[in-house]
Formats: C-alpha cells, structure tokens, sequence
C-alpha cells in the first residue's frame, strides 16, 4: 500500500520524465507524428516491462517535450476519504465512506491526481478530452466528499513519463497498442477487465 503522506498534489512534476527504458532512441523531428493525447496506451504481449506489464495508460499530455499518462488498471486497495483528506492537510469533518486508490505509474507515487468526468473544473484542471479531466488539487476531494465534486473519478498515485521521441521508439518496439478513450472503461469498467476491453477496441495492430 502506498505510503501517504502530507504532500501537495504536484501537476508540475510532469516536466520531469521519467524513463522507461535504459535507452531511446532519439526523435529526429523533435516532435510526434501525432499526439496520443486523451487515447489510451495499452502495453502489448512484447512489453518485457513488470511495471507495466498489461497496463492500461490515460494519455494526458504528448508533444514535443515529451509524454506523460497516468494508469487506470492498477488498483492498490482502499482508504477512508477523512484519513485521506486529513494526510493532505485538508478538512475531513463529514467526509464518509472509502474511496479506491489507484498506482498510476512508477513515477513519483506520493504524487496524486484525480482523473475525473468534466462536470468538474477548479483552475488547475487539464481536459483531456470533452469527456475526461485531471485535477491536481486537494481541494477537489474536499468538493467530492462535500458532494460537490464531479460524478466519476478515479484517485491515482504516480505517473508514467516519456522524455522527447521516447515513446515515440517504444511504439516502433510494439510495445504499445493505442485505443479511443472511452469514459465507461475509464471509470465504470471493471478493473480486472480494463485491458481485454481496451484491446479489443485497439486502433494500432502493431
């Protein structure tokens, strides 16, 4: 389980990537073909990575300074929204009941986002897509348990990043199925399921 501890979400620290491999080959160009941003990324059968190994990834960023997704199939276990809003420094009065947590890469885990529907925004939100956000504030698990935050979320701890041009040779490795994000599998499917459905929809046959 992971550790919590008293940190600030941190949307800033996706301008450090990581990597995922020892090496990449370089991007001649500087920048993707086309950006994998609001797709899933979907680790194929030749992913030789534990870490990632039927992984599922929500795209949220891919330009020319890089990439950065977070894992929707992870599952860690459960926490009460009152300890979780308390480790944040955050007010737990009448928050009730559990929420899931979730791994969402190997990258920094006390770093935590909210990957919600976008009935929700606060000034830091990214919209990945018209149907899919991510926040990076605490603040929004004091709106979801004040019943004033979006319909569907997901709490996700760490990232997975891509240096320029990396992901970019992974794709060229088939390491990587891509697939339309769909709002069901992102939120309601489930998890144990996430990447059979997520396959099967598959736009790349690498």
């Amino acid at each position: 389980m992971i550790a919590f501890r008293r940190l600030f979400f941190a949307l800033a620290a996706i301008a450090l990537p990581a990597t995922l491999y020892a090496a990449a080959p370089p991007n001649p160009t500087g920048s993707p073909a086309a950006s994998l941003a609001g797709q899933l990324l979907i680790a194929t059968p030749a992913m030789r990575d534990p870490r990632f190994e039927h992984a599922v990834i929500l795209m949220v960023r891919h330009n020319n300074e890089g990439a950065f997704g977070i894992v929707i199939n992870r599952p860690v276990g459960e926490r009460s929204l009152a300890s979780l809003l308390a480790a944040f420094g955050e007010n737990a009065a009448g928050a009730d009941g559990n929420v899931r947590i979730f791994l969402g890469g190997p990258v920094q885990p006390e770093v935590g986002f909210v990957i919600h529907s976008t009935d929700y925004r606060r000034p830091d939100t990214i919209a990945v897509d018209a149907h899919v956000a991510v926040t990076s504030s605490p603040k929004v698990l004091r709106d979801i348990a004040d019943k004033m935050g979006p319909a569907k979320s997901l709490i996700v701890f760490g990232y997975a990043g891509w240096a320029p041009g990396q992901l970019e040779g992974e794709l060229a490795r088939n390491v990587w199925y891509t697939a339309p994000q769909d709002p069901a599998l992102v939120f309601d499917d489930d998890r144990d399921k996430v990447w059979d459905h997520a396959t099967a929809h598959r736009t790349q046959d690498l």
